[in-house]
């Protein structure tokens, strides 16, 4: 069984709040609202990413060839991390033809898994103990 670390990134949450509790103004990143990483218990994920967790354990053959690729995190939502840190595998969208928006993002501690549903704008970390 999978057991990942739970971390959040919060920091422009709690100076927002800070702020609006003193009555002040707070200078929150025009992304405040992906700067948060959520989590989502293994039993909510659909179905097709059960498979994928199995296929990465397993070391694949994944369905598409970019399964396994670096992923860059451009968009700066996951904790900072060197190149090559995470990796992206591909959650199946049935009745999709192309690969869809959902994936698995991995990275490099032990079972630190993230899943999206709508192409890397939001990341839930697989919580396994739920």
């Amino acid at each position: 069984m999978r057991f990942p670390p739970r971390t959040t990134r919060t920091g422009a949450i709690v100076a927002l709040m800070s702020a609006l509790l003193v009555g002040g103004t707070a200078a929150v990143p025009a992304n405040a609202a992906a700067t948060a990483v959520g989590s989502i218990c293994y039993g909510a994920l659909p179905s097709q990413a059960y498979t994928t967790l199995r296929l990465i354990d397993s070391g694949g053959p994944f369905p598409y060839s970019q399964d396994g690729a670096v992923f860059q995190n451009r968009e700066g939502i996951l904790p900072s991390q060197s190149t090559g840190y995470y990796h992206e595998y591909t959650v199946i969208t049935p009745g999709s033809s192309t690969r869809g928006a959902r994936r698995i993002v991995t990275g490099n501690r032990t079972n630190e898994d993230y899943y999206t549903a709508d192409h890397y704008v939001t990341f839930k970390l697989v919580n396994y103990s739920c």
